[in-house]
């Protein structure tokens, strides 16, 4: 009798692990889109600083946020040859009423200061988990998952990010990362994918193209079963991935292939490599209840003087022995992947607030950015603010933590389903880093381009409304609306109310870091609260007038 109940218990613990694991990307709801007609607009929300200018990615053709939809889990891609080409894809969910999801995208010829949202690709057909790239030539590459065969992806290849017309089926699974070899040698060109073998089309995880994306191979097994990772090539053509073991050890193992850049031959994969990360994955909690809190990262130095071939791992992880929920983890190889160095917390609070959606890149000068999202300044809450940091030396040492925008609630414009995605996207530059990623600063999920001067390090006096809180309360209001910032400014600057059709209903100018507004004279309804900083809007709130 004993036994068997061990059995039972044993039984029910293991579905439910399972069930935790069962998560994958299928079409719920019907296709709802809002006609054009019918749209509902607010200004767009973008700031600049010194330290971080960010555009609204998700706009209409006159540059306004499209009220009532979606968008989140962005990826990017910059021409090699023209950094002013940039492309950013994204689920793009048309109403958010409906978790139908389509393939998002725009493209930015002026790198990255406007941008021209398009239609999605194969606009009313289910798509989603994008993944941008380029090769060496400048042209894009647009993964994304799709269901028409059962979990699987298609690559639509473009010189023209306007047009994407020339589609590949690759294989592939839920949830897929991509990478192409750059490296200027024989295996230039190469193209690798990965993806979760549990959702897949096919028996495997791994496939590769040879023919500059005309065709993908047959699905493979690496060494190991992983999840929730990503993919790299080093500048000698080896292909390595990481990711949590599937085999429910929650260990992170890592892989790497030195022969796969050989077209001729079959890939060999290092039997997995524990990477030793502290703790445990945070998943399906906190701020984002229905999904992850972080990929795992894997990037390589691929032509510094003094770290070239080092290889770096970033994750989200839940330290053990602590009350913090979750941490932003760094280790590094200096031999190629097969040892590893003690965890670095790149986090520097004190606080047990959360540290979550951990992304890394690595530019071609060899600095490592690392950015995240944080709860510090609230940590009994989810408000949440983007933060960076960057190491000069391989990951030796890390800059001081920076706060690169305001605090937003990750709970809000969920698209019928509790999260904001599972992923930013981030490429390095010797100039800064490129990143596409999602908040709510307009009170629903957007999709936003930031480029991250190399130059931060920490904030000075002139970094003003971006790098503060800036709070408005009682909201929703009958009479009077309290505007304040963390910190005076001792200078102007302007604040402005705007409806819904974008017409200025207020406007003001003050010094203080509190000021108040009446709006008793306003019709009932949602407002957007502006500031303004030397012409640049530098924050933005919806306000309710009831």
């Amino acid at each position: 009798m004993k036994l068997y109940t061990l059995l039972i218990c044993f039984f029910l613990t293991t579905i439910a692990s399972a069930q935790k694991l069962i998560y994958h990307e299928a079409p719920d709801d019907p296709y709802l889109p809002i006609p054009k007609s019918e749209r509902q607009t607010s200004p767009a929300f973008n700031y600049k600083n010194a330290l971080i200018t960010t555009v609204q990615v998700n706009t209409d053709e006159n540059g306004n946020n499209i009220l009532n939809d979606a968008a989140n889990e962005p990826s990017i891609a910059i021409d090699p040859t023209d950094p002013n080409r940039i492309a950013i894809g994204w689920r793009q969910f048309d109403n958010v009423e409906s978790n139908f999801r389509q393939a998002g995208n725009a493209f930015s010829e002026d790198g990255g200061a406007t941008w021209n949202n398009l239609i999605p690709i194969e606009a009313g057909i289910f798509r989603s988990d994008p993944v941008l790239d380029t090769d060496s030539e400048g042209n894009f590459y647009y993964n994304s998952l799709g269901v028409e065969y059962g979990f699987s992806c298609d690559v639509f290849k473009t010189a023209d990010p306007t047009n994407w017309n020339i589609k590949t089926f690759a294989q592939g699974g839920d949830k897929q990362w991509m990478a192409i070899d750059k490296t200027q040698t024989e295996s230039d060109g190469n193209i690798y994918e990965v993806w979760n073998a549990t959702f897949s089309i096919c028996e495997g995880e791994f496939t590769r193209s040879v023919d500059d994306g005309n065709s993908y191979e047959d699905c493979s097994f690496l060494s190991d079963r992983l999840r929730w990772g990503t993919i790299a090539v080093n500048g000698e053509g080896t292909v390595y991935t990481i990711g949590v073991d599937n085999n429910f050890s929650d260990d992170i193992l890592l892989t790497y292939s030195e022969n796969a850049k050989l077209r001729s031959e079959t890939p060999i994969w290092q039997d997995g490599i524990k990477v030793p990360f502290d703790g445990d994955v945070p998943f399906a909690e906190g701020p984002n209840p229905q999904g992850l809190l972080g990929q795992f990262w894997v990037a390589t130095d691929n032509g510094s003087d003094l770290y070239e071939g080092y290889v770096y791992a970033l994750g989200t992880m839940r330290a053990t022995g602590t009350r913090d929920p979750a941490d932003i983890q760094f280790l590094r190889s200096l031999d190629g992947g097969d040892t590893w160095s003690i965890v670095t917390t790149v986090n520097d609070d004190a606080t047990n607030g959360w540290q979550w959606f951990g992304t890394m890149s690595v530019a071609p000068n060899g600095r490592i950015d690392v950015v995240w999202l944080d709860t510090r300044e609230a940590p009994t809450t989810f408000m949440s603010a983007l933060y960076y940091s960057a190491s000069f030396d391989g990951g030796e040492s890390w800059t001081p933590n920076t706060r690169l925008s305001e605090s937003f609630d990750p709970h809000l414009g969920w698209p019928n389903q509790n999260k904001m995605g599972d992923y930013y996207d981030m490429v390095s530059t010797d100039e800064g880093a490129h990143l596409a990623w999602a908040a709510t600063f307009n009170g629903e999920q957007d999709v936003y381009y930031s480029f991250i001067s190399a130059e931060v390090d920490t904030p000075t006096e002139e970094v003003l409304v971006a790098q503060n809180t800036v709070t408005v309360f009682p909201n929703p209001t009958e009479n009077l609306l309290h505007i304040r910032t963390e910190s005076a400014l001792g200078r102007p600057y302007e604040v402005e109310l705007t409806d819904l059709s974008g017409q200025v209903r207020l406007s003001t100018t003050f010094r203080n870091n509190v000021q108040q507004i009446a709006v008793s004279q306003l019709p009932k309804g949602m407002y957007f609260l502006s500031l303004y900083y030397e012409g640049e809007r530098v924050a933005v709130q919806k306000v309710i007038v009831q």
